[in-house]
């Protein structure tokens, strides 16, 4: 599974592409994703334009935003601009490797 992680917090980045590399995926950041399977957007850096950007962009791909649980509309808002999952921060990291596990069975 290829994922690309769209956030420019090296923390964030660091901490998820570390599990998910571990679990089995391709990740990759910054601007050259070349047809992701997954993109995963960080809604505490981004704005909910960038869903719509992505799924323009990768037509075919899952995207899932993530951002603070305080932050409910824009949660929303990102489901509506094209997610095709929306979770707490807290949550994403579990979500994404669950993924990786069924796409690796």
């Amino acid at each position: 599974m290829h994922i690309h992680l769209d956030t420019p917090d090296l923390m964030t980045r660091v901490r998820l592409e570390s599990r998910w590399r571990s679990a089995g995926a391709t990740v990759t950041s910054g601007d050259g994703a070349e047809r992701p399977d997954l993109v995963v957007v960080d809604l505490a850096t981004r704005d909910v334009d960038t869903v719509a950007n992505w799924r323009e962009r990768c037509p075919d791909a899952s995207i899932l935003a993530f951002g603070p649980h305080v932050e409910g509309a824009m949660l929303k808002a990102a489901r509506q601009a094209g997610a095709d999952a929306v979770v707490v921060r807290g949550k994403v990291a579990d979500r994404v490797s669950q993924r990786i596990e069924e796409a690796v069975s």
